[in-house]
């Protein structure tokens, strides 16, 4: 009773106020002890999501071939027949007269449909008749330079025209492709054709670079507008790091390579062509949510 007395002589707005302060501090723990609960809930879906993410970052393009013909809309824009014979992926409608709305408003045969861009390599022969990839795999990725780096990687501009390998190279030595035989590691890689066994086939690998120098959508060279890495990390005069595209071609052909020849010449002609018309905001979202935070997507850009 003593320790009531004092609160009933209260006035009355002072004993409100007192009542509505205790209301609201009840209130104010609960909503702590809530939002607690809740980031602990956050966390833990974030950590199993960390968990369960294989650490590569990747997404790829998975492109059937599309036609074959003399045309290169990079090297020789506007002057059909021109070129060596080229077999076409991506955006069905490429040719000597290509432009980038051509390709936006073109169907594709990539996985993913969203994927309108037009890649290009000489065709292979086997015994003087074109053989087409049964298998063509289009990698973007984030390697072959610093975690930073990769952290900072930006979309390819849409629009760019890139050219990698060497097309008129005269030896291993010009070269930057590789060749090897899928499921065969014992037949050692090399810059020219190789003997593969039966039941395998011939591959081909292609590294585009990728450093931008952050201006320009071709140069005259079509190559020097980017750059390969410098101690891994982009030189300054190509400070813009944009995935490394990874061109893989399967053939369905093995033995004698001998019998084998490109459009260009021997295998260590091999390039590509690769001219880019990803939609901007799709391949934006790709490289955030799959190149920088180093996690391995599928065909639809999530992880896998």
């Amino acid at each position: 009773m003593d320790r009531a007395a004092p609160l009933s002589g209260m006035p009355r707005r002072l004993r409100l106020a007192t009542a509505i302060g205790a209301l609201l501090m009840l209130l104010g723990t609960y909503l702590v002890s809530a939002t607690g609960r809740a980031d602990a809930a956050t966390g833990r879906a974030g950590a199993d999501f960390g968990a369960n993410v294989i650490r590569v970052a990747e997404f790829p393009a998975d492109c059937t071939y599309s036609h074959r013909l003399p045309d290169d809309p990079i090297i020789f824009p506007g002057l059909p027949g021109a070129s060596h014979m080229h077999s076409f992926f991506g955006a069905t409608v490429t040719n000597a007269n290509t432009t980038l709305p051509d390709l936006v408003r073109s169907p594709t045969s990539c996985n993913p449909a969203v994927d309108v861009s037009s890649y290009w390599v000489p065709t292979l022969y086997r015994d003087n008749v074109p053989v087409e990839p049964a298998i063509a795999t289009f990698y973007y990725l984030g390697e072959g330079v610093r975690a930073d780096v990769v952290a900072n990687t930006q979309p390819f501009p849409q629009g760019l025209r890139l050219v990698a390998g060497n097309a008129k190279a005269t030896g291993p030595n010009d070269s930057i492709a590789r060749w090897s035989c899928l499921h065969a590691g014992h037949v050692p890689p090399s810059k020219d054709f190789v003997n593969c066994p039966s039941g395998t086939m011939l591959e081909s690998y292609l590294d585009f670079p990728q450093c931008w120098n952050g201006r320009d959508l071709d140069s005259p060279d079509h190559k020097s507008h980017l750059a390969y890495p410098v101690n891994q990390a982009c030189p300054s005069t190509h400070p813009v790091h944009v995935p490394k595209l990874r061109q893989v071609l399967r053939y369905p052909v093995t033995g004698d390579p001998s019998r084998f020849r490109l459009a260009s010449g021997p295998g260590y002609t091999m390039h590509g062509d690769f001219f880019n018309a990803w939609p901007v905001a799709e391949l934006a979202r790709r490289v955030q949510d799959c190149i920088r935070p180093v996690i391995k997507c599928g065909h639809d850009g999530r992880p896998i």
